[in-house]
């Protein structure tokens, strides 16, 4: 959303502009890579005008209103099963002491992963409508597991208030269904209590990243913003939660 319409293709590579932690961001993606992972871009790297440079992943990215495909539990579960396999693969990765993250969106910070933080459909590529890649990494930084999977489901179940969900083109599927077929497909343990709860956190914060960016006066964040119906957007998704919180804690795991 950031970078909305600033993301050039030229051939098989895309430039971009690089964020301030771009260079750590790239050796990551090197890392990954190296251990045998393929779901993210090759970096090509950072040229003098402040543009990362980047491999072109080809395939299909969904948008709002998603495509039927795109929001099935199969499709679900293999964004799930692709986030648990970067996550592995990110495991051993030092940055150095020259290692520079965005935490913006990791909580309090750490972990024996490094989490992504931003995975919804707009930044997964998909091949015959199943999870291969992930895309847009600015918001890489170290984190727990499980507080890297409650930011994929709150965004990818998704855990919304449902006329929200069904305006972007989430359909009419069980939220705490689908909350418990992502949970094992990444193959969190039975009891998903801790999920549950950084869920809750994450839906008690509300739209305060969004808010931040639209009170800086970013174009794309604005847009966005007025879009969805501004703060009383992210209030229903609270009022939501908590209203089906213990559904979901029941249905989610054993």
């Amino acid at each position: 959303m950031g970078n909305a319409g600033l993301v050039v293709r030229d051939g098989d590579r895309v430039s971009r502009p690089a964020s301030p932690h771009a260079s750590t961001i790239h050796a990551l993606l090197r890392h990954v890579r190296a251990s045998g992972f393929a779901g993210v871009p090759e970096p090509l790297g950072i040229d003098a005008g402040g543009r990362e440079w980047l491999r072109f992943v080809p395939g299909d990215v969904p948008l709002p209103p998603f495509p039927e495909w795109s929001v099935t539990e199969d499709a679900l579960a293999s964004v799930a099963r692709l986030l648990r396999q970067f996550h592995d693969a990110t495991e051993g990765f030092d940055g150095g002491a020259d290692a520079s993250w965005d935490v913006e969106l990791a909580g309090s910070g750490g972990g024996a992963v490094i989490g992504h933080h931003d995975v919804c459909l707009e930044n997964v590529v998909f091949r015959d409508e199943t999870a291969v890649a992930f895309l847009d990494f600015d918001f890489a930084a170290p984190a727990s597991r499980v507080w890297d999977f409650a930011s994929f489901a709150r965004m990818c179940v998704p855990i919304d208030d449902p006329e929200d969900a069904a305006r972007l083109g989430w359909g009419d599927g069980d939220p705490a269904r689908r909350l418990r077929v992502a949970a094992d497909a990444y193959g969190l343990p039975p009891d998903r209590s801790e999920l549950i709860d950084l869920l809750g956190v994450q839906a008690s914060a509300g739209g305060w990243f969004v808010q931040r960016r639209v009170d800086a006066g970013d174009p794309a964040f604005t847009t966005m913003w007025n879009e969805s119906g501004g703060a009383a957007r992210y209030d229903r998704r609270r009022r939501w939660f908590e209203a089906n919180r213990l559904r979901l804690l029941a249905a989610s795991g054993d």
